[in-house]
């Protein structure tokens, strides 16, 4: 066993998994992966499966019945990890808009410059978008600022979805207590973070928007965002935002 583990959530990403899959076992640092997989009718699973006879000790799967959201594929995958004592765990989406090479850059902050959260951010050295029609930069850029000012986070990129983190925090973090299920939980799991006195840095990096597969975005999800940080500030003023009790 590595001491990385990647989280990969995924439905219908049957154009995209195999070759990331092999991106991340091409890297120079050992990662194991975790696919976390959401009943996808277009075979991604059987696509994995076929390659865990290829890599049968670094691929795992984790088959859930139906699409339960980007948050709780994480949740569970948290769990699954930290029940196996990997020592950091990351977060990445299948479809490469997340760089695999920007994982030797985050697993060096954690392991190296001993910091308990590392971000792979698109807006700490401006916006470093690939793909995405103006709109869609406008609405991601000024809801990243909104976050900022409602929570008072110090983080340029509160959504960001290509995350490292010690198995410490996950440790310390009530994984149980995190509402959200959206991008969303990508704010909640950063604040709680800061909250509970975590070293967090951003790395820089390009997002570069899918070119094969759909975006899972949609309306509820954010919605979903916009209204969650307020309930969020209000759990933090009331002292709700607490370690998780040890057994």
């Amino acid at each position: 066993m590595n001491k990385g583990l990647v989280i990969i959530p995924t439905f219908n990403e049957k154009e995209n998994i195999e070759n990331i899959i092999r991106a991340v076992f091409a890297l120079k640092t050992p990662f194991d992966i975790l696919i976390v997989e959401d009943n996808s009718p277009d075979g991604t699973a059987a696509i994995v499966k076929n390659l865990i006879k290829e890599f049968p000790d670094r691929l795992h799967i984790m088959e859930r019945e139906g699409k339960k959201g980007l948050g709780t594929a994480y949740i569970d995958g948290f769990k699954w990890a930290l029940q196996r004592q990997y020592d950091y765990i990351f977060e990445m989406d299948a479809d490469f808009s997340h760089n695999p090479d920007d994982l030797e850059k985050l697993y060096a902050s954690l392991h190296h410059d001993k910091y308990d959260v590392a971000i792979g951010s698109r807006y700490i050295t401006g916006v470093n978008v690939v793909n995405w029609p103006m709109g869609r930069v406008l609405m991601s850029y000024y809801a990243s600022a909104y976050v900022r000012m409602i929570t008072g986070m110090d983080i340029r990129d509160t959504t960001a979805g290509f995350v490292g983190w010690r198995r410490e925090v996950l440790e310390t973090i009530d994984l149980d207590k995190i509402k959200f299920v959206g991008y969303a939980f990508q704010i909640e799991m950063k604040y709680t973070a800061l909250k509970l006195g975590f070293k967090v840095i951003e790395i820089p990096i390009i997002f570069t928007d899918r070119t094969l597969g759909e975006s899972k975005m949609n309306k509820n999800i954010f919605r979903e965002a916009v209204f969650g940080v307020i309930n969020l500030r209000k759990r933090s003023l009331l002292g709700k935002i607490k370690p998780k009790k040890q057994d």
